[in-house]
């Protein structure tokens, strides 16, 4: 195995010193004596236990077991070593059974799921349907190529007509550092390739007909440990044209943008794998900027009415889970790119046999990332991936996601089937674009090795300039006119680089065409660099000295970004190949800058090249397992110089293929084609109908705010409506007194007349009939305490607790002339009122009452019919996305009355039954009659996702109920529609919690409000049946300043300190 041939060395070793008692005591495996007395244990230790091992450790151990004298210690020393790796075989081996068990258990789930969706939707189809069960759907596989031009003849192909789009797409990348110029990239683990292409793309898109504005979400780091450039809150990409091409003048926000929203420790720059915490902060914070640019847009392009955006866009898990809740608050598109998955990278770990899925979860935070790519499969449009493979190998492990029963539910859509609630998102193959302006296609001349020939001295005059790189390359090099076999990696084992170099070594025929010319990453002291890396590059040179390669391959220690296109350009003028031999490619970018160079390819056959190959048609596929293979395909292509040019011509001719404007058509072409929504009320709330002086002044205040949130550049966390914090309005401060000043010169309506007045009055009577007054208050008080008894009854404490509350914000004037209150509970509407009444609490001191766990919003002093309290209907439709509740509800009551063998319980059994005085239009509500036999969330989840149900199920009110809801539905994301619907930011809410709660506890505490948690308040709640993995830490912040506590009992004066305490740490962020 590639980096494994210092093992041989030390087992030779093992042999020599009398060490065979070892094999002796072995356990034999079930082949061992079939082999018969030719048996080598040498050859069957290397290849059955070491192949399988790549423990760096082992190598660095081994280098100083060689340099010991004392021939015993030693000896003892190796023997350590080989069972050190019998040991980690072993290891490797039962892992590897517990993940065949879980893959065996999987598939039975994944087809009892096909059974279940093709049982269920078959009572939908006439008799000449029936037989489009999903194994009968599946059979004739339509020819790829007709199957795309099917597709695509239904899509409108994105052209420059559309300019008279104005369009605004957001990007989400949260982690690594994101600057559109001088791009650290490989400064760390997270600043790679994926900062490249969201940057690029961004760029690329404003420029696309119809594209008004870009923004590109990232986290804003004002740390000591990073440049500045990375804390400030805004970066221009792109500047803005003088017109759009039709002689229209272009507002001043278009273009593309950085936006740098700050969230998390400022002065800490976190790797990704510690920002899970924050995600919902970055939300809340993302949010409040979209909602300012909505305005601003509209003002600009929107006749006044808001432009939101087109799409949301995320890029990997975090930024996925982000634009899952972007999207839910907002209802518009989103997309997802995975660009690395977690599952895949989760079995790819346990193969190697080194962790047990604890220690990986533990530092790679594996299952919280999966988690996020689930949700955000739940809620995504569409999917881009790089290659088919990636489709198929990759998503293909995730429970949301099934091939087979996507295009099922697809060919039902199209001939307009009821699917019964149940989707799949949509999976396309949209390569990566690239920029080729700096690439220049020259045809071959004569001259085309001068500068050649000028660094060998071999023409007279004087020398030209040459890039500083080719010096360092043919240095190392006999004779650099030779065609030149480039391979450009890390020195990675999964890049297979000492199979190549075996491959060259061992064909003298190879070693006289051509040099090799291996560039490995940037080197010091192969001693300090990581594992894997130290070990490939000490294989390399030991193989260039055991072959005698000096002279002939070239592997430089040092080349910058910039050095990249003239590495190609070298090779090419020496009409030399490119070559990528990984084991798996996921993509193979570097094929594709290889090709725009002019050099045609030797690719593996694995993964993303096969789908560049059957584009650009410029090269060769290989088995990267095989050298003869290697060796010959190299062969081929050097020494035939017609193929070599074939291949040069066919790659230039079709790279258009990968250049941003295609990538960006398609793009934009697959976008349109998704089901596009976007906030619609059914009642007009204009912003200025408000005389009210009052209303008047917070308006402007948050104007001058919004403004402020473009402009600052001190990393302030300060958003919309906060200037209206009552200690900064009598603080004096710079910012108020102008607007005080402003306001002061502005002139009034005359006071003495009297139709006025009525006219006034007229007027706010009935904006406050046709609005809550929610719309009017700047901050908000929000009980969500789960106390509940044993039969799911709400405890009288909370009563206390709320009359408590009510006492503490009206104790300050200043408070009370800007708070409101609200209650979030699990209760349907009837009980909540039932309970208020029976604790002589008037439901009118309530602005708003978030009910049925999320699924329905009421305003009580507005939304009446005939006395009763009518739900909002604007969020009614805003959650109704993907909302199936028919299909839901027969799936939920299967599910939870089958056992995990598959049949069903007798009656007297059953673990649920309905509750029918907690249901409505958006919420499922059962009554559970046996706690011990029913499912936590995540796998109830994860078999309702099996049979494309999107939805959120919950246990609440003391582990009595189990209630679901639609995807876009929940407590927490309840408040968010109240700060988008009447723009009372979620950073000025307080949300009252006590130390447990229901199975969205988690996502009432994290966010940018804050959190006010009443301990020894709620005794028992449902939280240990959401997950059976723990991930409470990579969601909830263990420390926070938007996080208080207040101990049960608590008095009014001490409530009243712990608001003001809270509002005074957030200022201070």
């Amino acid at each position: 195995m590639a980096g494994n041939e210092w093992i041989n060395g030390y087992l030779e070793a093992i042999l020599d010193t009398g060490a065979t008692a070892i094999e002796e005591q072995k356990p034999a495996p079930l082949n061992l004596r079939e082999t018969g007395h030719n048996f080598n244990p040498t050859k069957y230790f290397v290849e059955e236990v070491v192949s399988g091992v790549d423990e760096t450790d082992l190598h660095r151990t081994w280098l100083k077991v060689v340099a010991m004298r004392n021939t015993r210690e030693r000896s003892s020393r190796l023997e350590n070593m080989c069972w050190r790796i019998w040991h980690l075989t072993r290891k490797k081996k039962q892992l590897e059974w517990e993940e065949g068990q879980w893959l065996a258990h999987r598939r039975w789930e994944r087809e009892q799921g096909r059974r279940d969706v093709t049982e269920d939707m078959s009572e939908d189809l006439s008799e000449g349907e029936k037989g489009d069960g999903l194994g009968e759907m599946m059979q004739p596989e339509t020819p790829r190529k007709r199957f795309l031009q099917r597709n695509l003849s239904n899509l409108e192909v994105w052209s420059d007509d559309k300019k008279e789009k104005k369009l605004y797409i957001v990007l989400i990348s949260l982690h690594g550092l994101v600057r559109g110029e001088n791009m650290e990239l490989g400064r760390d683990s997270d600043t790679g390739g994926q900062v490249k292409y969201v940057v690029e793309l961004s760029r690329a898109l404003a420029r696309m007909p119809g594209v008004y504005r870009v923004d590109l979400f990232t986290r804003q780091v004002s740390s000591p440990e990073v440049d500045w450039s990375y804390g400030e809150p805004a970066e221009m990409l792109t500047m803005c044209s003088e017109d759009d091409g039709n002689g229209d003048e272009v507002g001043e926000s278009s273009g593309a943008y950085i936006i740098r929203i700050p969230f998390g420790p400022q002065d800490k720059y976190l790797g990704k794998e510690l920002l899970w915490p924050f995600i919902q902060e970055f939300v809340d914070g993302a949010l409040a900027h979209i909602l300012n640019m909505s305005k601003v847009l509209g003002e600009q392009i929107g006749g006044g009415q808001p432009v939101w955006p087109y799409v949301i866009h995320g890029h990997y898990a975090d930024a996925g889970d982000s634009a899952a809740l972007l999207s839910g608050a907002l209802n518009v598109p989103m997309v997802l790119t995975g660009h690395s998955l977690g599952r895949n990278k989760l079995e790819q770990l346990l193969k190697q046999g080194r962790q047990s899925k604890e220690d990986i979860n533990s530092t790679y935070k594996i299952m919280r990332r999966i988690e996020a790519e689930e949700l955000s499969l739940d809620a995504a449009e569409l999917v881009i991936t790089s290659t088919k493979q990636e489709i198929e190998e990759q998503w293909g492990l995730y429970d949301g996601f099934d091939v087979k029963l996507e295009k099922v539910l697809r060919a039902r859509a199209r001939r307009g089937v009821n699917c019964h609630g149940r989707y799949m998102p949509r999976m396309v193959v949209i390569p990566p674009g690239m920029d080729f302006s700096s690439v220049v296609v020259q045809e071959d001349a004569p001259e085309v090795d001068g500068e050649l020939a000028t660094l060998m001295g071999g023409t007279d005059g004087s020398p030209k300039a040459i890039p500083a790189i080719w010096v360092e390359v043919m240095r190392f090099l006999a004779n650099p006119h030779k065609p030149i076999i480039l391979a450009l990696s890390r020195p990675d084992p999964k890049k297979n680089i000492t199979t190549l170099l075996r491959a060259f070594g061992e064909s003298r025929h190879l070693r006289e065409l051509a040099n090799l010319v291996l560039i490995m990453g940037n080197r010091d002291d192969i001693d300090e660099m990581t594992g894997g890396n130290a070990s490939v590059l000490t294989t390399v040179l030991k193989m260039v000295d055991k072959y005698d390669l000096y002279g002939q391959v070239a592997y430089p220690k040092h080349h910058k970004q910039n050095d990249v296109p003239d590495i190609y350009r070298l090779a090419a003028k020496t009409k030399g190949v490119f070559i990528n031999p990984a084991l798996v490619e996921p993509f193979g970018l570097t094929l594709i800058e290889a090709a725009a160079h002019g050099l045609p390819m030797v690719a593996t056959k694995n993964g993303g090249p096969v789908d560049i190959h059957r584009a650009l048609n410029n090269g060769l596929l290989v088995d990267p397992h095989s050298k003869e293979d290697i060796t010959d395909a190299l062969l081929k292509l050097v020494s035939d110089r017609n193929l070599w040019h074939e291949c040069r011509k066919n790659g230039w001719k079709n790279i258009h293929l990968y250049s941003w404007p295609e990538h960006c058509r398609t793009y934009l072409t697959r976008v349109a084609a998704c089901r596009m929504r976007y906030p619609q009320w059914q009642t007009d709330t204009p912003l200025d109908e408000i005389p009210d002086e009052e209303s008047f002044l917070n308006d402007s205040l948050k104007d001058v705010q919004d403004m402020s949130l473009r402009l600052s550049v001190d990393g302030d966390k300060s958003s919309l409506n906060e200037s209206l914090d009552y200690k900064a309005a009598a603080s004096g401060d710079p910012v108020q007194d102008q607007v005080t000043r402003v306001l002061s010169k502005i002139k009034k309506p005359e006071s003495d007349s009297k139709d006025n007045k009525e006219v006034g009055k007229k007027t706010v009577d009935n904006l406050m009939s046709k609005y809550p007054l929610l719309r009017r208050r700047r901050k908000l008080i929000v009980i969500a305490l789960d106390c509940y008894d044993s039969k799911g009854a709400p405890e009288k404490k909370t009563a206390q607790i709320v009359q408590d509350m009510f006492k503490a914000v009206r104790s300050d004037a200043e408070l009370a002339k800007v708070s409101g209150f609200a209650l979030s509970t699990a209760m349907g509407v009837s009980e909540t009122m039932e309970f208020l009444k029976s604790e002589k609490i008037q439901v009118n001191d309530f602005d708003a009452l978030i009910c049925s766990s999320g699924g329905e919003v009421y305003y009580p002093d507005t939304y009446t019919e005939a006395g009763k309290l009518s739900p909002d209907p604007d969020y009614a439709s805003h959650i109704d996305y993907r909302w199936g509740i028919d299909g839901l509800e027969k799936t939920i009551w299967k599910l939870l009355s089958t056992s995990d063998s598959g049949s069903e319980s007798n009656q007297s059994s059953w673990v649920i039954e309905p509750d029918k005085k907690s249901s409505n239009a958006h919420c499922i509500s059962f009554l559970i009659k046996d706690p011990s036999k029913i499912k936590r969330v995540d796998d109830l989840r994860r078999k309702l996702r099996m049979r494309g149900l999107r939805c959120h199920p919950m246990y609440c009110r003391n582990s009595t109920r189990i209630q679901i809801i639609p995807l876009l539905a929940s407590r927490s994301q309840a408040l968010r529609y109240l700060f988008v619907r009447w723009r009372l930011n979620v950073a000025n809410m307080f949300v009252v919690v006590g130390e447990t709660g229901d199975t969205d506890y988690e996502e009432m505490i994290s966010g940018a409000h804050k959190t006010l948690i009443m301990k020894g308040t709620v005794e028992k709640g449902s939280c240990e049946l959401l997950r059976t993995v723990d991930l409470r830490d990579d969601i909830v912040p263990k420390e926070s300043s938007l996080i208080g506590f207040l101990n049960t009992g608590a008095k009014v004066n001490e409530i009243t300190k712990a608001l003001k305490q809270l509002l005074e740490a957030s200022v201070g962020m």
